[in-house]
């Protein structure tokens, strides 16, 4: 599976699980299995707004974008995002949503 992200500047934060051709995104799951060799399902025939682009299989993979969003302080990596080539099951690893603040120290 390959995922692109399309930076965005919000309050609600990302989760993503992979487990085959399903991605599950917040809690809800997509199942790309039945899109066939060259296919592309259009951005507007599924019910999320997470996906920022068509679905479409290509040399047997599935291949997206997804609204990546971002706090005020996000960190370059996550500003300008490497896309993702999955290729295991399980959570997925995003960049992080914002720099934490630094901890001020006690006297």
């Amino acid at each position: 599976m390959q995922i692109t992200f399309t930076p965005t500047r919000m309050d609600q934060q990302l989760t993503l699980h992979r487990q085959g051709d399903a991605l599950t995104i917040n809690g809800e799951v997509f199942d790309f299995t039945p899109l066939a060799e060259g296919d592309t399902l259009p951005r507007e025939a599924v019910a999320s707004d997470w996906l920022a682009s068509d679905v479409s299989r290509i040399d047997g993979e599935i291949r997206l974008a997804l609204v990546l969003p971002h706090g005020a302080q996000a960190p370059q990596e996550t500003l300008f995002p490497a896309p993702l080539a999955l290729t295991t099951d399980g959570p997925v690893a995003l960049p992080l949503y914002t720099v934490p603040a630094p901890q001020e120290e006690e006297a």
